[in-house]
């Protein structure tokens, strides 16, 4: 069996392949455009899978908890504790029709997880549980061991941990993976991976979603960032507050892409993500905005991830979505065994 691996993509994705085909024994080398077209440059981190089980989205939401279960691991291998910013997470509903559509969604994850952590709160007990959510909040759900990491210090911790381990990572835009060196060549170059699967002959079916998040840095006269990761409905609009070191990022938005380049944030979309951030955490309105940025997620038709061969040589992981960072170790796990 071959042992030289190149991966097309040095995003979250293509770097967790790579870093756990190099503990497999394969020897690898990533092709990297930089940061500026990844998917993972421009997110929030989170990692459950609670908080994103959505009715009609069963198998996702069980790939999703499979990942969960691997993350404890794949952070220790990382062996950077910056990177983890957050343990639990709060479902918080501002109004009882939010809070309506929660329990829906907890009752849909309940029924297939039944042993997920999520305890029904009211307004007032998730404020003691996190004073600098603002008063007059439904309600929602703790939901424990829902954390987060930083996605930029991932990807650096990744990046790392890939040369320690004898792994290569070059600059450089590949146009056609297969005059590419090694037995094996893994593209996960998120959206541009149809384009390299077509230069191989195959149909992968993904689009662009594009997402606005911010960057909210703190000041000395404001409050301290959330402890835990902040899952919001307002108005019938999602918004996440997820913590960092210097602040928090706020997020996210989500639809259509016009095109591979569409990547400029939009003034609605940062009026909204604001607008819906402040009224959670009022504190938040003391923050500097450092950041306003949007990213296009690949997304395939069903929501699920696609992670398959496209021959004997080729092989395909993209279509992540919203979930790419918390699906990063069971992609990893998947390749492996197509790889074995």
């Amino acid at each position: 069996m071959g042992r030289e691996l190149s991966v097309v993509g040095g995003g979250v994705i293509g770097l967790a392949c790579a870093l756990a085909a190099t503990d497999a024994g394969w020897t690898t080398t990533v092709y990297d455009v930089g940061p500026s077209a990844r998917a993972a440059h421009v997110a929030g981190g989170m990692l459950g899978c609670l908080g994103e089980g959505h009715p009609g989205e069963g198998r996702l939401l069980d790939v999703s908890s499979q990942s969960a279960a691997l993350w404890p691991d794949f952070l220790s291998r990382l062996g950077d504790p910056a990177v983890h910013t957050a343990t639990d997470s709060i479902l918080l509903a501002a109004s009882s029709t939010d809070f309506a559509y929660l329990d829906d969604q907890v009752a849909f994850v309940r029924d297939r997880l039944p042993a997920a952590s999520l305890t029904r709160s009211t307004g007032s007990e998730l404020r003691r549980t996190e004073p600098s959510l603002g008063r007059g909040l439904a309600g929602g759900y703790l939901a424990e061991g829902e954390g987060a990491v930083d996605n930029r210090l991932l990807i650096d911790a990744l990046a790392a941990a890939l040369r320690t381990n004898g792994g290569h990572i070059v600059d450089a835009v590949v146009d056609d993976p297969t005059e590419l060196p090694g037995d094996r060549v893994l593209i996960a170059a998120g959206l541009g991976s149809a384009a390299l699967a077509r230069v191989a002959g195959a149909g992968i079916p993904v689009h662009g979603e594009k997402g606005e998040i911010l960057r909210l840095r703190r000041t000395r006269w404001s409050v301290p960032p959330p402890t835990h990761v902040i899952r919001g409905r307002r108005h019938g609009r999602s918004v996440y507050l997820v913590p960092r070191a210097d602040g928090v990022v706020v997020g996210a938005t989500q639809y259509e892409a016009q095109g591979p380049d569409d990547r400029e944030p939009q003034a609605v979309g940062v009026a909204d993500l604001l607008a819906d951030a402040i009224a959670v955490m009022p504190g938040l309105s003391s923050y500097e905005l450092a950041e306003a940025a949007a990213g296009i997620r690949p997304s395939s038709a069903d929501g699920l991830p696609v992670v398959q061969r496209i021959d004997d040589r080729l092989l395909v992981a993209t279509g992540h979505g919203r979930n790419g960072i918390a699906l990063a170790p069971w992609t990893a796990s998947r390749v492996i065994e197509l790889l074995a």
